[in-house]
């Protein structure tokens, strides 16, 4: 009987231990998110959930009916374009019954940029003018906090010689039976966009063959914007010439970057009723390089140095400026005519840069 109760009590132990060692991998495996307890992982492996940002975590999948999806086709080496779409659906009831459906975007694209002068011109200043401020660490980029911008090494660029970047973009909104309403995508703001962002990109260089023997890394925090926007003032952004009169009792102005390689102003007509200028100056050399072969074989006009294109609705300009091109963009719609404050903004720069004027002439009104 002694044999038997010894017997017994050895296999007890032992599958005591075994169950035991089970749960001592299972702890295991949670800790290292390895199977069977795996996270979400999007845009090529980059973002996984849970990594910090509010729309990748649990709390954002709440509400009921709340899901969160991807859509995703990698770069390859034999296709330099990719596309990442991060997709939140949710619903919740309001405090008087009515239901409220919540959605929320975040995109990213990768390929190089668009082939249309006018075209590239505009995607530009969308993701480097306004409230865009550089990257930290040299990283040839910008962000607002809801889209980014970052170029990729040279050995990244197009069969046609067009840069390659990488773009974040993100949009959300609630939508109430009789109305929409904007939200926030829940990024984390600008210093988060950055880290999502070269993490993106690192992937992406990775699938397409191209990624460099160090990989990017956000080190530094991001400077803040130099001031908030400004709706009482007749100089728009402290420049000299840009004295807009009558005029700026519609409009206010936000100051963005004022960097040496990069600065920007922003004309806005108030209550969000659209653009009246948008004019931007980039001298960091891979941004520069998103320039290339837009700014014509000649002067844009009597007067100026450098090369450039006058058109309907921008006008760009680049000029040497201490052995680095400074390029100069204006972006406006074409009812409007901005030749002088595009002539005072390039001499601004170019002036605060320790460089020779870009325009003719003075750069008052």
């Amino acid at each position: 009987m002694k044999q038997l109760m010894s017997g017994a009590r050895r296999r007890t132990a032992l599958i005591g231990g075994a169950v035991v060692v089970l749960v001592a991998a299972g702890l295991g495996t949670w800790a290292t998110d390895t199977w069977p307890f795996d996270k979400d992982t999007y845009c090529w492996g980059a973002w996984k959930e849970d990594s910090g940002p509010d729309f990748l975590s649990g709390e954002a999948l709440e509400e009921d009916n709340a899901s969160r999806t991807s859509k995703e086709t990698a770069p390859t080496p034999g296709r330099q374009r990719g596309r990442c779409t991060v997709t939140i659906h949710s619903e919740r009831v309001s405090g008087d019954g009515e239901k409220v459906v919540e959605e929320t975007e975040v995109t990213v694209a990768y390929g190089p940029a668009p082939e249309d002068a006018a075209e590239r011109m505009e995607w530009i200043g969308g993701y480097l003018g306004g409230r865009a401020m550089p990257l930290p660490d040299g990283l040839p980029g910008a962000t607002d906090g809801n889209r980014a911008l970052l170029v990729l090494p040279k050995g990244c660029d197009a069969p046609g010689g067009r840069p390659t970047a990488v773009t974040l973009d993100s949009t959300a909104r609630s939508v109430y039976s009789d109305s929409t309403m904007p939200a926030g995508a829940g990024l984390g703001g600008s210093q988060s966009v950055a880290r999502l962002l070269v993490a993106v990109a690192n992937r992406g260089m990775e699938k397409a063959g191209c990624a460099p023997a160090q990989p990017f890394e956000v080190v530094s925090p991001l400077t803040a914007l130099p001031e908030e926007d400004e709706s009482f003032f007749t100089r728009a952004c402290r420049i000299r010439g840009l004295d807009l009169g009558e005029a700026a009792k519609e409009l206010e102005y936000q100051v963005g970057a004022v960097t040496r390689d990069l600065q920007s102003c922003s004309v806005r007509l108030r209550r969000g009723a659209g653009r009246y200028f948008d004019a931007l100056m980039v001298a960091q050399p891979r941004l520069s390089a998103l320039f290339d072969g837009a700014t014509g074989s000649r002067a844009p006009a009597r007067g100026w140095r450098g090369t450039g294109v006058f058109a309907d609705d921008y006008k760009v300009v680049r000029a040497d400026c201490a052995g680095r091109p400074l390029t100069a963009l204006m972006l406006a719609p074409s009812t409007r005519e901005t030749t002088p404050y595009f002539a005072a903004f390039a001499n601004a720069v170019a002036r605060r840069l320790g460089c020779a004027s870009v325009a003719p002439g003075s750069a008052t009104r």
